[in-house]
């Protein structure tokens, strides 16, 4: 049996109701945790893109990917290869801050990670971090000693290096009929 590791796929979808419902059901039948999920509109307002991160291995993620293609709402399905993708995550971080030399320390700590002080207040700085997670759980360890407060993170997005695109044309145009199928 082939290892398990992190795989990324690229979804381009129908920007519509239910649709996100739709492949994460899909992940949920087939027994699969998804990792990390992004999604958001495209350049193209009536199209998004989902960003799924899914523990498999290759032989079931290509089932995944083969799965995804043929419910109606998608556009297309790529499977993201590490060495050729650019891959981040967004991370807000609320730090208590009571003095003025713990928020020179927290202020040094986010420079060092090239991060933002996005917030404020008498008692808190709020930071934002743009990374991997190998360098958003680095900031994170060191900022714990202060007190996190609140954590989001936004999950991985991705995008191919160069020229590389995800590709449209595994499905044919005019499939998405929504007059005559219910999604």
């Amino acid at each position: 049996m082939s290892e398990k590791k992190r795989h990324t796929l690229a979804v381009l979808v129908e920007n519509a109701a239910g649709v996100l419902s739709q492949v994460s059901r899909l992940f949920s039948r087939k027994g699969y945790n998804i990792e990390s999920l992004a999604v958001g509109p495209t350049d193209t307002p009536t199209l998004s893109r989902i960003t799924i991160e899914v523990l498999a291995d290759d032989k079931h993620v290509t089932l995944l990917c083969n799965q995804l293609r043929k419910l109606l709402p998608v556009h297309s399905v790529k499977l993201l290869e590490t060495a050729n993708m650019l891959r981040k995550e967004l991370v807000l971080i609320k730090v208590k801050a009571s003095t003025s030399e713990v928020r020179n320390e927290i202020i040094q700590i986010t420079n060092v990670f090239r991060g933002s002080i996005i917030d404020v207040s008498p008692n808190t700085l709020t930071l934002s971090l743009i990374g991997e997670e190998e360098k958003t759980e680095a900031a994170r360890t060191l900022l714990r000693e202060f007190g996190i407060i609140e954590l989001v993170r936004t999950g991985m997005i991705a995008l191919e290096r160069g020229h590389y695109t995800i590709d449209e044309s595994t499905k044919e145009k005019g499939e998405f009929n929504y007059g005559k199928h219910v999604l």
